[in-house]
């Protein structure tokens, strides 16, 4: 690899975490962390359900109306109480998966999004979804620096030779 490579001449990847299912989120960093620290840069845009993620545990359950309170009720998680999208078992899946990862010394999800950042991971919150579910920035994790909109990830995304929605 040629270390005298500019900044802009790094390689990108995009991804778009749309999920806040536990799997898919280890998927999402997985990927995340071994793209930067092969070198490339890259930038997770969290939307929808994808930003349980990287709520802060406790947070994200007001929002103006009741229609907001009663989906944030009902939207509750943050990364260390993901459901799994397949034999979640009211909980008893992904106890039983954070028990493997243990065995195997994978690192676990909150290790893993501070992994991230510390490798320089872009992670983008949407400002859109944030409007909508009528939640704020004081209501995600300090990794997660910007709130941005679909125009600042696609502009992001054209100049990506990897994009991945999960």
């Amino acid at each position: 690899m040629n270390m005298d490579k500019n900044k802009g001449d790094e390689k990108r990847v995009t991804l778009v975490l749309f999920s806040g299912e536990m799997d898919k989120a280890l998927a999402a960093f997985t990927i995340a962390n071994t793209a930067a620290a092969m070198g490339m840069q890259v930038t997770i845009f969290f939307t929808f359900w994808g930003l349980n993620v990287i709520k802060r545990p406790g947070r994200g359950r007001g929002g103006r109306g009741w229609m907001r309170r009663m989906l944030n009720w009902m939207n509750r998680g943050n990364a260390r109480s993901l459901p799994l999208s397949k034999f979640n078992f009211a909980g008893l899946g992904p106890w039983m998966m954070k028990r493997l990862m243990r065995e195997q010394r994978m690192l676990p999800l909150e290790e893993m999004i501070a992994q991230a950042h510390k490798l320089g991971v872009n992670m983008l919150a949407c400002s859109t979804s944030i409007g909508l579910m009528g939640l704020s920035k004081d209501d995600f994790i300090p990794e997660v620096e910007t709130i941005a909109g679909a125009a600042t990830f696609l502009n992001e995304a054209r100049q990506a030779e990897v994009n991945l929605f999960i």
